[in-house]
């Protein structure tokens, strides 16, 4: 038996030496196999190094080498793609996630007879209010729109099997929101409660930019709820405009003296009229965007080089 650690790493050089010694304690305390498989996601900095060190002293370190970055999720599915494990766990090299509950997550896993086994933050340290809340909200904006139910207070932290492994890997998209198409996956999932650290070193990669991008991806990809909200919203306008009509009609005829028609509520209704139009040409921009991007048939990464794999 294989198990597979998944590490996506992004600029980790003050952290990437400690997340290694961390995950070889726990994996000492595994009885099987084990892989630590770390993409460097293009860093600027000495991660690709430090990570080529550990790959000479230890050959269970294995390392997949972008050629730019490519982003996070990207990173997770090329070490889903190379990853020869029973078992895989995708885990950050931040720490944040603390790598001792793999050990937890493959217990439950084997208690529940599981073929997923999902981190769920009790509690998260060292993140900023607004963070805190706009994850909250967006995870369950997310359920409610989605076809397909998501567990909230999630990442991508978790343990997964080799059928989920084998199904990730046969799903054909390439803007992945890969929490979301785990869960889309099926087979047994259960929770794993822990609660999430600071950052060991350096800081977050992902900024508000990143984030409303990671947004975007999970809630166009998996719901056509936002088309119909753009065919409602021009129901809402006509039913608005004619509205308004009728108003005009009812008081020329009350009292057409003093009846007198304005700028105000001409712009007013362009406004609205206009608004209404633009968010669902953007809406659809949205989806038109998604297959332009489907249709091109890029591949999701590029690989430099691989060491021990």
């Amino acid at each position: 038996m294989l198990i597979s650690v998944i590490v996506p790493c992004y600029n980790e050089e003050l952290v990437v030496n400690e997340t290694y010694k961390r995950l070889k304690e726990v994996m000492s305390k595994v009885e099987m196999d084990h892989e630590l498989i770390f993409i460097n996601d293009g860093s600027k900095d000495k991660t690709f190094a430090l990570l080529n060190e550990l790959a000479q002293e230890d050959s269970c370190v294995k390392i997949i080498n972008f050629a730019r970055n490519f982003g996070h999720q990207c990173a997770v599915t090329a070490g889903l793609h190379n990853c020869n494990g029973d078992y895989a766990a995708i885990i950050d090299a931040d720490l944040q996630d603390p790598p001792e509950v793999i050990l937890e997550m493959l217990d439950l896993m084997r208690k529940e007879e599981a073929n997923v086994v999902y981190g769920v933050r009790k509690k998260r340290e060292g993140e900023s209010w607004f963070k805190l809340i706009t994850a909250k909200y967006f995870y369950r904006t997310l359920n409610k729109l989605s076809d397909v139910q998501f567990p909230v207070d999630t990442g991508d932290f978790r343990l997964i099997d080799r059928n989920v492994i084998d199904a990730f890997n046969s799903l054909p998209e390439r803007n992945k929101y890969i929490r979301g198409l785990i869960s889309w996956i099926g087979y047994k999932q259960v929770p794993c409660y822990y609660e999430r650290k600071e950052r060991f070193a350096g800081e977050t990669k992902y900024p508000l930019k990143k984030m409303l991008k990671f947004a975007a991806i999970g809630l166009f990809y998996f719901s056509k709820k936002p088309l119909k909200l753009a065919t409602w919203l021009g129901f809402l306008s006509v039913a608005v405009g004619l509205l308004y009509a009728i108003a005009i009609f009812i008081a020329r005829l009350v009292n057409p003296a003093s009846f007198v028609m304005g700028w105000t509520s001409i712009v007013l209704l362009v406004i609205f009229f206009g608004g209404v139009q633009l968010l669902t040409v953007g809406i659809l921009g949205q989806y038109v965007g998604n297959l332009f991007d489907e249709a091109k048939g890029r591949p999701e990464y590029i690989i430099a080089n691989k060491i021990n794999l």
